[in-house]
C-alpha cells in the first residue's frame, strides 16, 4: 500500500525483471487480467493497481477526469519508485497509456494496447446502446461474473462520468507523438472499438504492429489469454511477431 494524493492505495507485485504496468478499461479493475497475469509475471515484475473510482478504488468519488487519472498513475510510478515500464493498456486504460506514451515518453519503454478507446465516431454515451448490447453475445461465461461485479461497485454516476470524458476526448495529437514501439491487439468480434480503428492506429503510430485475434472480443486478454500472452511476452522481449502486421 502506497499514499497518492489523499488515499493510500492498494497494488499488486508479481514476478521479477522490468517493470510491466497492467491497466485496466472502463468498469474494469485488477481482476480484469487473472488470465494473463502468472504468465506475464515469468519474466516481468508486474503491477495491477485500480484507477481511480474503480476496483478497490470505488471509494475514491472526485469528478472523474481522465487525463487527471493519467497524472495519478505517473503520481503512483514515482510513489512506488518506477523510473520507466512497459505498459499494457485495455480500452479507457489505453487511452491512458497512449496519454503518458505522448506526454511523458521517457517513462515509456514498451506498449501493448488492447482495443484502446480512441477515434470513435460515436460521440454519446447512448450511442453505445447498440454496440453494448451486440457484445453481451460475445461475452465468455466466466468474465460476465466478474464484469458485473466490477460495474457495481463503480456505480452508474462513476461509469457514466467516465464514459462521457472519454468520448470528450480528442487523441489524435497524442496517437502521432507516439515513440515507444507499441502493439496493437483486438478481438475480431469487438463491436465497442472495431478493428478497423486498429489498422488506423497502425498507420499512425510510427512503430507500431498490428494483431486480431479470432474469436475474441473487446476483452480479448480474457477471450484468448494463451494468444494473447505469447505475443505480450514474445513482443516485450523484442522477438518478431510472424502474426502481426506492421504499418
Amino acid at each position: 500500500m502506497v499514499q497518492v494524493e489523499d488515499y493510500q492505495v492498494r497494488y499488486q507485485v508479481l514476478g521479477e525483471g522490468e517493470p510491466l504496468i497492467l491497466v485496466h478499461g472502463l468498469s474494469g479493475s485488477m481482476r480484469w487480467w487473472n488470465r494473463n497475469v502468472q504468465a506475464l509475471a515469468q519474466d516481468h515484475r508486474v503491477y495491477l493497481i485500480d484507477l481511480p473510482g474503480f476496483g478497490t478504488m470505488s471509494r475514491v468519488r472526485n469528478r472523474f477526469a481522465i487525463v487527471h487519472v493519467a497524472r495519478w498513475l505517473l503520481a503512483w510510478m514515482e510513489a512506488v519508485e518506477i523510473q520507466r515500464a512497459h505498459f499494457i493498456g485495455h480500452s479507457m486504460g489505453g487511452y491512458i497509456c497512449i496519454w503518458i506514451a505522448a506526454h511523458r515518453s521517457e517513462v515509456v519503454e514498451r506498449l501493448i494496447l488492447i482495443s484502446p478507446a480512441v477515434l470513435s465516431k460515436i460521440h454519446t454515451v447512448w450511442g453505445y446502446t447498440r454496440p453494448l448490447l451486440t457484445a453481451v453475445r460475445y461475452i465468455k461465461r466466466g468474465f460476465f461474473t466478474i464484469l458485473a461485479f466490477d460495474a457495481l461497485r463503480t456505480g452508474p454516476f462513476t461509469l457514466l462520468r467516465a464514459a462521457h470524458d472519454l468520448l470528450s476526448v480528442d487523441a489524435q495529437e497524442d496517437i502521432i507523438n507516439i515513440q515507444a514501439p507499441t502493439l496493437l491487439i483486438w478481438g475480431e468480434h469487438d463491436t465497442l472499438v472495431p478493428p478497423s480503428i486498429g489498422k488506423i492506429l497502425c498507420t499512425k503510430i510510427t512503430d507500431s504492429y498490428l494483431v486480431v485475434l479470432k474469436d475474441a472480443s473487446h476483452v480479448s486478454m480474457y477471450d484468448q489469454p494463451e494468444q494473447f500472452n505469447r505475443l505480450a511476452e514474445a513482443f516485450l522481449k523484442g522477438q518478431p511477431l510472424d502474426e502481426a502486421s506492421s504499418c
